[in-house]
């Protein structure tokens, strides 16, 4: 068959596609930015048929759809995530959704040794000319594609062309569903001056030609405008931004320095604005590989002068990172912020940082110190004291490489919020953290 043909023979409606999926099925997502939404917009048609439950996983639905908002089908289909968004955290409550506790790197190879799901679904570019469908925002779920029994791609014309081991064959593709709408985007949102202090405090710590990899998120976005005067940054990281994309429109990441992957912006995912979109399409500069290669932490540590710069809910005193709950409530996952950090401090003069308000405002106006004693009982341990080299407040920066308990504490102490620090000294004394 000529590439015409294939195509033709595989081109269907939506309902026809999802005809195919067979009974109790277990599904492999592709979300994010290419989340396709005329599938999951149509997904709860295919539930009513079924007479066993179906499983779902990935990392969580975008927008709220039929088959996880609507309570009559909460019996049809259970979701597994590995991280959580707006969507699984407010559907959580129903016991329908379950966190798969998982490093990033390798939240596809482990899934994939104790599971198969027998459908992917996906969305990507329009078949090109040689047959491939680029999945080009992720490169990662394709993982799942080459172990499905089907796979059902949306193929959209406004999904620009990407670059990297994100692309598909059309002769591994079931089920092609024209669509045109634009790709999944939000906007960076307004910056605080504790937000800004917080970047400003991270730039101190991150030399010119060091390769760096920033999380989401103000503070992340923070961090990224106090790069502005920094030279030949590198990037290597799960998640491409839009505050990325500023620093290298800037001139200030060129990756010259760095010893891995030089001169490209590497990375697994990407989602923001369309302003990062455009600055993806057709850049040869851009690579995209899956997490099992580019979040290995030994592959990380290959890096000279990596910085893994994330964020967190809160920590205690001896520097124990919760970044995913509240308390024993999941609120996002672990993601690569363990990976990076394994791999930062394992490098030639990396660095290890976790940058956070030091403290938080509730809506009755309550202040609450982001720095604890000890963590809140239940919270998640996202990353342990020992993969921590700094920890930054707006109030500066609290080393804790090489540091003793007696050190730590005082250390912490002083970056937190004025308010708290006569009360963690008493708690540090009771608990005798010394």
């Amino acid at each position: 068959m000529t590439l015409q043909e294939k195509i033709k023979a595989k081109t269907m409606s939506v309902d026809e596609a999802l005809a195919k999926i067979p009974d109790g099925a277990m599904i492999g997502l592709v979300g994010g930015a290419l989340e396709p939404q005329v599938i999951l917009k149509n997904l709860h048609k295919t539930l009513d048929r079924m007479t066993k439950p179906v499983v779902m996983y990935g990392t969580g639905s975008v927008h709220d759809y039929e088959y996880i908002c609507n309570p009559q089908y909460q019996d049809k289909i259970t979701i597994w995530s590995n991280f959580y968004g707006s969507l699984c955290r407010r559907n959580h409550p129903n016991g329908n959704v379950s966190l798969i506790p998982i490093h990033l790197h390798a939240s596809m190879t482990r899934f994939l040794e104790v599971y198969t799901p027998n459908v992917v679904l996906l969305m990507g570019t329009a078949v090109d000319k040689h047959g491939y469908v680029r999945c080009s925002f992720g490169a990662s779920e394709l993982l799942m594609a080459e172990k499905a029994d089907l796979v059902i791609a949306e193929v959209n014309p406004q999904i620009p062309y990407v670059y990297g081991e994100n692309e598909i064959y059309i002769d591994d593709i079931d089920c092609l569903i024209e669509v045109d709408y634009p790709p999944d985007s939000f906007e960076p949102g307004p910056l605080s001056d504790i937000d800004i202090a917080i970047g400003k405090n991270v730039a101190e710590l991150v030399e010119d030609g060091s390769t760096i990899q920033l999380g989401i998120g103000a503070v992340p976005d923070a961090v990224a405008r106090a790069f502005m005067d920094k030279k030949d940054l590198g990037i290597h990281t799960e998640m491409l931004t839009s505050s990325m994309a500023e620093l290298a429109l800037a001139g200030v990441i060129t990756g010259k320095k760095k010893t891995l992957h030089k001169g490209k912006i590497v990375g697994t995912f990407a989602h923001g604005s369309t302003k990062l979109y455009d600055f993806l399409a057709d850049n040869p500069s851009v690579y995209m590989m899956p997490y099992r290669y580019l979040n290995n932490p030994c592959v990380i540590a290959q890096n000279y002068k990596m910085c893994s710069i994330n964020t967190c809910m809160e920590v205690d005193l001896v520097g124990q990172v919760s970044s995913e709950s509240i308390g024993p409530r999941q609120y996002s996952g672990t993601g690569g912020q363990n990976d990076t950090a394994e791999g930062a401090i394992h490098g030639i003069d990396g660095k290890s940082i976790i940058a956070f308000p030091s403290s938080v405002v509730k809506k009755d106006g309550t202040r609450l110190s982001k720095i604890k004693p000890i963590l809140t009982p239940g919270a998640i341990v996202t990353l342990s004291r020992n993969n921590i080299d700094y920890l930054v407040t707006e109030y500066g920066v609290a080393p804790m490489k090489a540091r003793t308990v007696r050190q730590r504490v005082d250390n912490l102490i002083a970056v937190a919020h004025p308010d708290f620090r006569s009360e963690l000294r008493a708690e540090a004394n009771r608990l005798m953290l010394w």
